[in-house]
């Protein structure tokens, strides 16, 4: 989440005044995040969450990312639901973004997640792909493997100037993945996005999963990989293998991983890890005047690829090759 568009009060009441949900009495811009613009939204009925959309979303994909909280939601997995305009449709225009209103979500994110919260993700997770995957939409990944090259043309001009040497290593290792990625795995529906700030607690209990504008159909393995990435380093970019072996544990109690699943683990952890330290260092260098926008280290996922290419098997996250669930 972040804040690109400035929108003033009376276009925004404007807006609003298509839908049934009150009248607008506030409204502030939500800083977290890179994509989007967001805003919470409280009207004469309740809050809100606002977004219009940004930067890589584009316009056609709005509809399947909000079939989809329809879907997951009917299938019994807590995240926000769109709102219908009095016209029928949940996709408008506002300040020249499209824009949807969506249901708050009542929680809040794990600043310093411990392992009970990372087995609470693995278990959603899980859920999530299983409710996904009667789901009939589709929608290429344009961040996976194919998507990575582009953008490293964006940014290896100037990456040395983020750290000497990182445009080299950013190199080598696009070539690595580029001929070893797995093919061929179990694939569906996937979040491609499950950071802490995407999973609300409330207590110890997980409430909720957000922000599903980049969510796909890609290798469903990949995702796991993105949230060891996310959730099982400490702050000083050391893996926990206790988080990682609740979050899989979780995991594979709910779905189980196949061996191939397991074997490739480690190459889609180097990817997870790549994507990421890729779009926060063209994020890093582009950042636009005037945005409340809060960009993040790409520095962070270097350290973090740095364990995964010394990582021999998924023992080195935590379990044994083989699990019997």
């Amino acid at each position: 989440m972040a804040v690109y568009t400035d929108v003033p009060t009376e276009a925004l009441a404007s807006f609003l005044a298509g839908y049934d949900i009150g009248e607008l009495l506030s409204y502030k811009g939500i800083a977290e995040g890179v994509e989007n613009s967001n805003f919470l939204v409280h009207t004469s009925t309740g809050h809100f969450i606002l977004t219009l959309y940004e930067k890589r979303v584009a316009v056609g994909d709005v509809p399947f990312f909000l079939a989809l909280m329809e879907h997951l939601h009917a299938r019994g997995i807590t995240c926000p639901q769109p709102v219908a305009a009095r016209n029928g449709g949940t996709l408008g225009t506002l300040c020249g973004r499209p824009a949807a209103i969506v249901t708050f979500l009542d929680g809040m994110w794990m600043r310093r997640p411990d392992a009970g919260h990372c087995a609470a993700v693995g278990e959603a997770l899980a859920r999530m792909h299983l409710a996904g995957s009667d789901f009939p939409g589709k929608r290429r990944n344009a961040l996976s493997v194919e998507g990575w090259r582009p953008l490293f043309e964006q940014a290896q001009d100037r990456a040395d100037s983020v750290q000497p040497g990182l445009r080299a290593t950013i190199a080598d290792e696009l070539g690595f993945l580029e001929k070893s990625w797995p093919r061929g795995l179990p694939a569906g529906v996937i979040h491609a996005d499950l950071f802490p700030d995407n999973v609300f607690f409330l207590g110890d209990k997980l409430s909720g999963l957000i922000d599903f504008y980049f969510a796909c159909t890609d290798t469903l393995a990949y995702d796991v990989a993105i949230c060891l990435n996310a959730w099982c380093f400490e702050p000083d970019h050391s893996y926990n293998i206790t988080k990682g072996q609740n979050l899989l544990g979780a995991y594979i109690k709910t779905r189980a991983l196949s061996d191939a699943e397991l074997a490739a683990l480690p190459v889609l952890a180097r990817g997870a890890a790549l994507r990421f330290l890729l779009t926060r260092l063209v994020d890093w260098l582009n950042v636009p005047a005037g945005a409340l926008v809060q960009p993040k280290n790409p520095l962070e996922y270097f350290r973090k690829l740095r364990f995964h290419q010394k990582a021999a098997s998924v023992r080195d996250y935590g379990i044994a090759e083989r699990v019997r669930v």
